[in-house]
C-alpha cells in the first residue's frame, strides 16, 4: 500500500493471527519508528513501549485482561506506556500523546500487511495494575494500551464510516435543530 489515504480508509481491527508467523524486528522498528512521529503537547514526547514476544507473558496479558484473548495467537504486543515525569510543559496531555502514537503505530502495521488491534487499559486501574505487574512496569509509567500484532489470519473490507450528520461548520447547530438541514456539508 503506498497511498497514505488507502492505509488510513482499509485499517481495520484484526484479532485473528496465523500461527508461528513471525512478525521481523525491521516490522517492529518501523512501527515504533511511526508511533514515536506522532505529534505531542509541546514536544514531550511521554510515550515509552514495551514490546513483548514471550509468549508466556503474552497468555499472561491474554489472561489478565477481559478483552485481550487475541493475545493467545498474536506474535507479539506493543505496550504503550505514559511517562508521568516527561511531561514539564503542560499536565495531564500523555494520555492524547499516546493516543497519536497508538494510531501511527496500527497504520504502520497495516502498511506492512501486518494485523492489529488496540487493548485498552487505561483508564482502568485493575487493568493497569495487572499490565503493570505481568510487564514489571516501574511506578511513574502508566500502561495506556496495549496493541496485539501479527500476520493476518482474517481480512476485512473497509469500513466506510462517514457520516455528514456528525459532522458542523462554524458553529455547533441551536438547541433543538439537530440534523436539521444545511447544518452538514
Amino acid at each position: 500500500m503506498t497511498n497514505w489515504m488507502d492505509i488510513v480508509l482499509s485499517r481495520r481491527s484484526i484479532r485473528k493471527y496465523k500461527p508461528d508467523a513471525p512478525v521481523s524486528d525491521d516490522a517492529v522498528e518501523r512501527m515504533l519508528r511511526a508511533a514515536m512521529a506522532a505529534p505531542s503537547a509541546c514536544n514531550q514526547q511521554p510515550w515509552r513501549f514495551v514490546v513483548v514476544r514471550d509468549r508466556a507473558l503474552l497468555d499472561a496479558l491474554a489472561d489478565a485482561h477481559p478483552y485481550a484473548r487475541m493475545l493467545r495467537q498474536a506474535a507479539l504486543a506493543v505496550c504503550v506506556c505514559g511517562d508521568l515525569a516527561a511531561e514539564t510543559c503542560f499536565g495531564g496531555y500523555w494520555p492524547q500523546d499516546c493516543a497519536a502514537a497508538t494510531e501511527n503505530l496500527l497504520l504502520a502495521a497495516h502498511a506492512q500487511g501486518l494485523g492489529a488491534v488496540w487493548i485498552g487499559v487505561h483508564p482502568y486501574p485493575a487493568r493497569e495494575a495487572d499490565v503493570r505487574r505481568i510487564l514489571s512496569i516501574p511506578e511513574g509509567f502508566v500502561p495506556f494500551c496495549l496493541v496485539s500484532v501479527g500476520v493476518p489470519a482474517e481480512r476485512k473490507p473497509p469500513s466506510d464510516r462517514f457520516d455528514p450528520a456528525k459532522v458542523r461548520i462554524d458553529r455547533w447547530a441551536p438547541s433543538g435543530s439537530e440534523g436539521a438541514s444545511g447544518d452538514t456539508p
